[in-house]
Order: C-alpha cells, then structure tokens, then sequence
C-alpha cells in the first residue's frame, strides 16, 4: 500500500517493516523489540532483525534494552529540505511575518497528497502544538491545505482529492468531499482559507496560497496559527489574512525571479 492507502504491486515488504518500525520509533522516545512487536503485530525475531540492520548502519541507536531514531536522519531532512527552492526563499519572509503577528507561521508544500511542513518559525509567545518541520499534514484539515488546493487546476484537484483520506481530526473538520469543494471556492474567491479548530482544538489559522508570479501556478502555501483567545475577531478574519496574502505574494515573486 502507499501512503493514501492505494495498492502497489512493486512494494518491497522488508523495506515496509523497516519504514513502519522508524515510523513507531519516531513517534516514542524509546521503544523495546516487545513493545514494537506488540504494537506492529509482527513477531519479536522480525523486529529484533530490523533494529539490528537499522543499527548497523547509523539510522537507529539503541540504549540498553530500548531503541531510539538516530541522528543520521537530520542529515537527510536537512538535505531533502535544501533541495527545495521554496525553502530558501520562504524562510526570511515567514520570519519578518511571525514578527509582525507575534504567532507561529508555516510553509508547506504538497507531496503525494499530503502537505509537508518545509519550514516553521515562532515568536516568543507562540503556542507549540505537535507540528514542527517536517510535520505532514491532512490537505482538508488545515488553513495551509485548504488555500493550495483551491488554486489547483480541475484535473489536479480531482486527482488529489482521490488520494486524500477524509477522517475527522476534530468535531470541525471537513469531512465531506462536496463539502470542502464548496469552500475551495470561496478560498479561491477571497484568496485566503481559514482553520477554524479543524486540525486542534483551541487553534485556529490562516493561509494563502504560493503562487508563481508569471503563470499563476500554486506553488506551496503559508499560515499562521495561534489560540483561539487571540486568533479571534477582525483580527483573526481580516488584518491577518492580508498579512499572510501579502507574504505569500511576496514569497511568490521571490521564489519566480531568484
């Protein structure tokens, strides 16, 4: 299966257990071959196997009878993240953007049908939730979500929204596929989306799309997100989403002409 539940027939099984093993110990601060086995419903003898190979070559480190991710894996984020234009040309603008709202901004690009933070700044009185970069992220639950998909093309959108899994993450979010096409387009009209409590509750935010400056095509999108005691009012419904727009403007003419 790939990442939106679809088959795929050149899968490599090993190479599955080995990904959904990281994926377990990514989400623990340290994790047993037991408890692996237990959680993965797989035997101990497989787990223990996939550790030891994992081990051996840097990407797993384990401490007593407990294993944890290793630090190799900030080499390859780093360097996946470095090949991605819209990084380095998004970072200085979500900065000045997250001194001007005093929240927590993110720039995130769609991979596969899902949306992937490629960078996250905060203010000093931002609120931390679980998402950080590197954090992926549900399309149709997010403010970031919600503003690419508007500007996507009709075959485009068609072909995301098939890949998307509409599961509810809180009693608010969009579950229904007709639903979220509805308030596409009046993303589309105003230009920028809101969360209102759809991906956490006690959150809200706000995103515009990236366009390129030169044909309009939807690049990534930027939000920021911050408590519903302060993401409230005109604004929360006005004077952010112009500052966002305009950054998200403005990280589109940079990431066309640099």
């Amino acid at each position: 299966m790939t990442r939106d539940g679809t088959p795929n027939a050149a899968a490599v099984g090993a190479t599955k257990q080995s990904f959904a093993i990281l994926e377990q110990l990514g989400e623990q601060e340290g994790c047993g071959v037991s408890e692996l086995a237990e959680s993965l419903s797989v035997s101990k003898s497989t787990v223990y196997n996939h550790l030891q190979t994992l081990r051996s070559l840097g990407y797993v480190v384990q401490d007593g009878d407990e294993y944890r991710l290793g630090l190799q894996f900030l080499g390859l984020g780093d360097r996946a993240r470095q090949h991605h234009d819209l990084y380095h040309v998004a970072k200085p603008e979500t900065d000045s953007l997250v001194e001007a709202v005093g929240e927590r901004a993110q720039v995130m690009v769609e991979e596969d049908g899902t949306g992937i933070y490629v960078y996250q700044s905060l203010a000093d009185q931002a609120v931390r939730t679980d998402s950080h970069i590197g954090t992926v992220v549900d399309l149709h639950a997010t403010s970031v979500g919600k503003a690419y998909l508007a500007h996507l093309s009709d075959d485009r959108l068609d072909a995301v929204l098939d890949r998307i899994t509409f599961h509810g993450q809180t009693p608010d979010t969009l579950t229904d596929p007709e639903a979220l096409r509805t308030e596409l387009d009046e993303v589309a009209e105003r230009g920028y989306a809101f969360n209102d409590e759809e991906r956490t509750v006690g959150m809200r935010a706000v995103g515009a799309p990236i366009l390129s400056a030169d044909d309009g095509r939807v690049l990534g999108a930027i939000s920021v997100s911050g408590p519903t005691t302060r993401m409230n009012g005109t604004w929360y419904h006005e004077e952010v989403p112009e500052m966002v727009r305009q950054s998200a403007q403005i990280i589109g003419i940079r990431a066309t002409y640099s």
